[in-house]
């Protein structure tokens, strides 16, 4: 297999690809808020972003039961898609990027530990679907984010090798996760700071796809 068939750029989808994050902290509030737990932007990026829903379940809805806890989380997935419904735009850069890759015969995939629901989704609202020959579900797999299983699983979906690809993410987990796939990262600064994203081990931020550091990183490595 040649170089260049062993490349792949590799994307999470929430924060990443559309900045859905304060959405996604009005839902957790809709639903946790009543329990006793309210979150704001801060204590959102600390403890509920990038994290796989059964963790969040056991961490704040301990004292339930394993399906009560499924049955909340669901619920808040319900309250984030009826108030992500028609407010999805892609992050600046990002249209042009995939269609770089498309030219360039790079595949892309899709790494999230959302539910496939909400992936599908947000793809699909976004309008760019096909664009992405695989979508990796952390909820799917053994291990979510932070684990390296989500991304080392993308990278086999489409034959890839971590040293040729290149991985966008917005969280912690998500850059631990990429990073110990083995993957270059860069964080897109949709809600964490540069510093956090570096200190998580990003080799780069940016606020849109469109940054001129991230495209001269992306060129070198794909080589287009």
């Amino acid at each position: 297999m040649s170089q260049e068939s062993n490349r792949a750029l590799l994307f999470d989808i929430d924060g990443t690809l559309a900045d859905t994050d304060a959405l996604h902290l009005a839902a957790f509030n809709q639903v946790l808020g009543p329990r006793g737990h309210v979150f704001d932007r801060a204590r959102f990026a600390r403890e509920l972003q990038g994290f796989a829903n059964a963790s969040i379940a056991a961490r704040f809805l301990a004292d339930e039961p394993p399906e009560r806890q499924a049955s909340i989380m669901a619920e808040k997935e319900v309250a984030f898609r009826e108030l992500v419904s028609g407010k999805i735009h892609p992050v600046p850069g990002l249209l042009a990027l995939l269609a770089l890759a498309d030219r360039a015969g790079i595949p892309t995939v899709a790494v999230t530990n959302a539910p496939r629901l909400n992936a599908e989704l947000l793809l699909s609202g976004l309008g760019i679907a096909h664009r992405f020959k695989a979508v990796i579900i952390g909820d799917e797999l053994a291990h979510g984010k932070p684990h390296p299983m989500p991304y080392l699983e993308g990278l086999r979906a489409v034959n890839a090798v971590p040293e040729a690809s290149l991985a966008f993410e917005d969280s912690r987990t998500g850059i631990q996760s990429a990073c110990a796939a083995g993957l270059v990262t860069i964080g897109i600064r949709t809600s964490l700071s540069g510093d956090d994203m570096i200190a998580a081990g990003a080799r780069l931020t940016a606020r849109t796809f469109d940054d001129p550091e991230l495209l001269k990183l992306a060129a070198a490595m794909m080589n287009w």
